[in-house]
């Protein structure tokens, strides 16, 4: 086992942590702050625009099982990459679309990522590749969200389950539900 880690900005974690906790091969995911300049920051500082921080997640992956590509591929197709600071009604930098390479290999996959995914958008790809700073995670409450308060909000029942279904749909081979119904 290859155990590795990528770091991902989607917009809300609370989402994007939902997609990759379905991904076969993903071994942990943690909602977190990162690319900002306040140190341990908290959610209201980051939901505030102030701290620099995206909203971001933390997965750790069987590079075996599942590659750093393919997590790539999943995440251009599991949210927008065309709008600048936005995804849906959350707007503001701490939702932008970014890619935090951990090394030049990543960094090097993340620019083909976008090379290989730009054609499937009507408008060109904004997701920016930006240097792992220093890692927060976030607040215990957010961690494994959907999986509790989640399935009571009406934002995420709204926005995760369409998530849900273009990764079993595009990426069946690679869903643990689709998986497990097969």
């Amino acid at each position: 086992m290859a155990t590795e880690t990528a770091i991902l900005a989607g917009g809300c974690f609370w989402c994007t942590e939902a997609v990759y906790k379905d991904v076969i091969g993903v071994e942990g995911v943690k909602s977190g702050y990162i690319g900002g300049h306040v140190a341990n920051p908290t959610y209201k500082q980051v939901c505030g625009g102030d701290t620099g921080h995206a909203e971001a997640i933390r997965v750790t992956f069987d590079g075996d099982q599942v590659s750093y590509a393919d997590l790539l591929d999943i995440f251009f197709a599991t949210h927008d990459p065309t709008t600048l600071n936005r995804q849906g009604n959350d707007v503001g930098t701490q939702y932008r679309s970014a890619i935090f390479p951990l090394n030049a290999a990543q960094a090097a996959e993340a620019k083909a990522a976008i090379a290989r995914n730009a054609s499937g958008w009507p408008a060109p790809i904004v997701t920016t590749i930006e240097e792992a700073s220093d890692w927060y995670p976030a607040e215990d409450y957010h961690q494994e969200y959907w999986e509790g308060e989640g399935q009571r909000n009406p934002y995420c029942l709204a926005v995760i389950p369409p998530k849900l279904q273009k990764l079993r749909k595009s990426f069946a081979a690679r869903s643990k539900a689709v998986s497990e119904t097969a």
